[in-house]
């Protein structure tokens, strides 16, 4: 460009990562958490209609935060590679690893090539069989691909989340009940405020399920974990 609107690229990299920062700052926050059986996954979510946590595959789920229509199109594009592979090869060969390296490469560089980066962060998690652990993903919006264990977080209240939580979490924690009561805890301390269960969204991978081991838990279902 002419040199008066010459930007060095380190200045414009600074730009798209502030800009897509102060996007997802303004979205609802996630939380993941393995237990003894599973993966858990809840979002703070008054939506009834639009979901932020998602089946990707058999044991395979999804969840974003900040811009939902870009998360969205993730979400899509990640079932469409993995029903592809698993038709084309095996069903065990679609895993949580592939899906968040192509994720990675895809949103790197969009992040470094277009002019607008995506407001988004997500979480990819894979419940393992017995006797083989769990996968969870977190990637951010330039691509940067992060493999978390215990517990992860994303949203506007990330960092304040994990802090709280890693106070508070032991590894193998006992039951889908304490893994949940200490995630809503997580998200009302962080808010300062009483959550309803209509405003959250809450689904596991759980191990013990036969086929598909995704499963939504209803409002019904928490309030007697939660009592």
């Amino acid at each position: 460009m002419p040199l008066p609107y010459y930007v060095s690229p380190e200045q414009m990299m600074q730009d798209k990562a502030e800009y897509a920062k102060k996007g997802i700052a303004k979205g609802r926050s996630i939380i993941a958490m393995e237990y003894a059986d599973g993966v858990l996954m809840v979002a703070d979510n008054p939506s009834a209609s639009l979901y932020k946590i998602s089946e990707i595959y058999d044991n395979i789920a999804f969840s974003g935060a900040g811009k939902y229509s870009e998360f969205e199109n993730l979400r899509k594009s990640g079932i469409r590679h993995a029903d592809l592979k698993g038709y084309m090869y095996s069903r065990e060969d679609v895993t949580a690893r592939s899906l968040a390296n192509g994720y990675s490469q895809a949103l790197g560089t969009i992040f470094s090539q277009e002019l607008k980066p995506l407001e988004v962060e997500i979480l990819v998690a894979q419940v393992g069989a017995q006797g083989v652990a769990n996968e969870l993903y977190r990637i951010s919006f330039d691509g940067s691909i992060f493999d978390e264990r215990g517990f992860a977080a994303i949203g506007g209240r990330a960092e304040a989340l994990l802090v709280f939580l890693k106070e508070r979490y032991k590894n193998g924690l006992p039951s889908l009940k304490d893994a949940l009561v200490l995630c809503v805890a997580a998200l009302e301390n962080v808010t300062n405020q009483k959550l309803p269960l209509e405003g959250l969204e809450i689904a596991a991978l759980d191990r013990g399920r036969p086929g598909r081991k995704f499963r939504r838990i209803a409002s019904a279902e928490s309030s007697q974990f939660l009592a």
